[in-house]
């Protein structure tokens, strides 16, 4: 089967849909459903740096930019993991209030087929949008989840020097690879 340069990956989840917003886009913790990275922005708004940091804030395995932001409808920006050279993609977080609760879909348009970029988000996808549902309707992620992030925590002085965050500002200047 061919591979698809779109992913699009959709769950109902039972609670409001200011709460599942401010869960996607908070900044002050980390977001459990978004691999417990913590999000740090100069500002949520459209040409603002983003990156995915750990809790401590010493390592960043995501990088983009804020493409778009509609409070409590639509939250889009380009993606990059930090430590593969593959092109970035988007990510687009959707909300929609439907009898039950939110509808909440992740899209990831423009992935480049057969790089590991691509083979990670499709497999990050559906533990996203799952996670974010246990998380909103139970208050934390499952026993397995939980668990992964505790592996990641205790590996994390393995992860690799180019992902340190000192190598990507979110002050939106260029950083030296950028420049490169």
């Amino acid at each position: 089967m061919p591979e698809s340069n779109t992913a699009m990956f959709s769950v109902l989840i039972r609670a409001s849909l200011e709460d599942v917003w401010h869960e996607i886009t908070k900044t002050d913790e980390p977001i459990a459903c978004f691999f417990n990275s913590q999000m740090h922005v100069a500002q949520l708004a459209p040409g603002s740096k983003l990156a995915m940091r750990t809790a401590d804030g010493k390592y960043t395995g995501v990088v983009g930019e804020i493409l778009e932001v509609i409070p409590l409808k639509r939250f889009s920006h380009t993606f990059r993991f930090t430590n593969f050279e593959d092109p970035p993609c988007k990510v687009i977080n959707e909300l929609e209030q439907v009898d039950g609760g939110v509808q909440y879909t992740l899209t990831i348009e423009e992935l480049t087929p057969g790089t590991k970029s691509a083979k990670q988000m499709l497999q990050g996808g559906k533990m996203i949008v799952n996670t974010l549902k246990a998380v909103m309707e139970t208050g934390k992620p499952s026993f397995g989840i939980r668990f992964l992030y505790g592996l990641f925590k205790l590996l994390q002085p393995f992860s690799p020097k180019q992902c340190r965050s000192e190598n990507w500002p979110v002050d939106n200047q260029p950083t030296s690879k950028e420049q490169a």
